[in-house]
């Protein structure tokens, strides 16, 4: 009866943990709708500021601007977007280790000189890098509180400010994009300097005319930092929305694997309870002969 005692134990616990996990889906499903609507409306702006950009490169190429000026990357800033929480499944380490492997591949030797830096965007990358002794700037981890692009360039000006006085000489980004509730796209952006268009398609396009008024120099001082800031924001974003999908789908996994639990526990139980009443039956049959001779 022990075992039996047992069993019911763990099918009340699967079953509250099933509950819990159906709730956290309809939860997410909800905020998914929300994050996805957000980026779906930011997209078309980011995309067709990156292409007027892209159609102006030729010109901008004797701007003083510092944000399109290549230099040696010596010092690397490398911007890794993930989330406050876990519970979405490979969500936030496949982001660290794409990160991980943008260093290991491309700046090696930057750090092993100690001139790698981390901005990490949520606490599951702030913690990551903190406990493993990287130079982490900043704690970005309130800004999924209130995520407005109000907050987020925050982070952007913080970034800029450091590029223009030179403590970075190139930064890249490394965030998850959205497609699907299921599918998070793993993508790694060269965010300053800003890159040079290198496809024949925006290369093509960069020869569309402009007339530039009031001049090229003003349009172009608030055109890149608007850029910049667009790009860590849609980024920002789409993570948020990546997350809520890679959540929805874990707990979907979750809930589905639960009752699966369930339906072997149960066997287990049923399989149990007939062994016991067998026992039984046998007792009182063997005592009941034994008392008749």
């Amino acid at each position: 009866m022990a075992n039996l005692k047992e069993v019911r134990i763990r099918i009340a616990s699967v079953q509250s943990t099933q509950q819990i996990t159906k709730a956290m889906k309809m939860v997410s499903a909800a905020k998914l709708k929300r994050a996805t609507n957000a980026i779906i409306q930011l997209r078309p702006y980011a995309t067709k500021l990156k292409e007027i950009l892209g159609n102006l490169s030729a010109s901008l190429e004797g701007s003083s601007s510092p944000f399109i000026q290549e230099r040696e990357p010596n010092k690397v800033l490398v911007v890794v977007v993930s989330s406050n929480r876990g519970l979405a499944g490979a969500f936030n380490m496949n982001v660290i280790k794409t990160a991980n492997n943008l260093i290991a591949e491309k700046y090696s030797e930057q750090l092993k000189n100690g001139n790698v830096s981390i901005v990490a965007i949520g606490k599951k990358s702030q913690d990551f890098y903190e406990k493993r002794n990287y130079k982490v700037v900043g704690n970005n981890n309130e800004v999924y509180a209130a995520l407005t692009f109000e907050n987020v360039t925050k982070i952007t000006d913080a970034i800029m400010a450091g590029f223009v006085k030179g403590e970075f000489d190139r930064v890249e980004l490394v965030y998850n994009r959205f497609k699907n509730a299921a599918v998070q796209l793993l993508t790694t952006e060269q965010l300053l300097p800003l890159p040079k268009p290198e496809s024949a398609e925006q290369t093509k396009t960069s020869n569309v005319d402009y007339i530039l008024e009031p001049s090229q120099e003003e349009i172009v001082a608030q055109l890149i930092p608007k850029s910049v800031k667009t790009q860590l924001y849609k980024a920002v974003l789409d993570s948020h929305a990546s997350e809520h999908g890679a959540r929805m789908t874990s707990m979907d996994k979750a809930t589905e694997n639960a009752g699966d639990l369930l339906k072997a526990l149960k066997l287990s139980y049923n399989q149990a309870r007939q062994a016991a009443i067998t026992t039984e039956l046998t007792e009182i049959v063997s005592g009941a002969a034994a008392l008749n001779g």
